[in-house]
């Protein structure tokens, strides 16, 4: 019997390209790894000691299409911690498939990180939510179908990984902590990822709010599942950027997304720079 193919955005890919990162970065292990979702690229300018590779340079990484997502690898030091963020992500929406858009979290695997962060811009369906706010994610729903585990298993992966808890418990009290230490409140709350790239209908909206969806967005859950199957640890914060369609009677733009974003970036900073110092 032949055996199987490697998988296109699989292991064996993400160790080619964690070898061409290490040539450029050296060999140090990093503490965690963090994807820094739109607008949060910031972030990655608070690295000491920083190396940079842009993802046309990573073997398997393709340019991000979306404003707000740098296309850049940052490996340095991180409040002291050696740490490696990825100043964008490959949304399904692009035309990636979800086994690409997990795919650099399996270099961060590669790599050496055990901790991964997520970060998402997301519109706001807990009606208590505001512009502006910071959610911890406790939990997520993926309302597309998609699966980055689909086909054949990965070695090392779990074939059916369990989502009990998809985000480390541990992990979280330590961003309230954080959040606390900065002054900056944060509540828990439900992600629900949506396919995009069209925002959600206020239909659509009243469906995720019955199925106890507090923020909706359009990325983070395949990147969850890859490390959950790997066997990493996950800690994820979701900026509320808008209010979704239907909450809201305003119209959602891309722009007002990055626009706010900007205002919060230093609160969002200062929350994980302090977590970091924590791990």
């Amino acid at each position: 019997m032949t055996a199987a193919a490697p998988a296109r955005w699989g292991k064996q890919a993400a160790a080619l390209a964690a070898r061409e990162i290490r040539t450029r970065i050296g060999d140090e292990r990093p503490v965690a790894g963090l994807i820094l979702g739109s607008g949060l690229a910031g972030l990655a300018g608070r690295f000491e000691d920083a190396r940079r590779v842009s993802y046309t340079d990573i073997p398997g990484f393709a340019m991000p299409s979306v404003v707000g997502h740098p296309g850049v690898l940052v490996a340095g030091a991180l409040a002291g911690k050696p740490a490696i963020a990825l100043a964008g992500r490959f949304h399904v929406y692009e035309g990636h498939d979800a086994g690409m858009a997990a795919f650099p979290v399996r270099v961060l695997e590669a790599l050496g990180a055990e901790i991964l962060f997520v970060s998402n811009a997301a519109g706001g369906v807990r009606r208590t939510f505001r512009p502006g706010d910071l959610m911890v994610i406790a939990d997520h729903m993926n309302l597309t179908g998609q699966n980055p585990l689909f086909g054949a298993v990965e070695p090392g992966d779990l074939r059916f990984p369990d989502m009990a808890e998809p985000y480390d418990a541990e992990l979280r009290a330590a961003l309230h902590d954080a959040g606390k230490r900065s002054g900056v409140p944060m509540a828990d709350g439900v992600y629900g990822w949506a396919l995009g790239p069209s925002y959600e209908t206020p239909a659509e909206v009243r469906m995720f709010e019955r199925l106890g969806v507090d923020a909706v967005g359009m990325s983070t859950v395949p990147e969850v599942i890859a490390a959950r199957a790997a066997g990493m640890r996950v800690a994820g914060v979701s900026c509320v950027t808008n209010l979704a369609c239907g909450i809201t009677a305003s119209p959602i733009s891309h722009q007002e997304v990055l626009a706010v974003t900007r205002e919060v970036a230093g609160r969002f900073e200062s929350v994980v720079l302090e977590w970091m110092r924590g791990l």
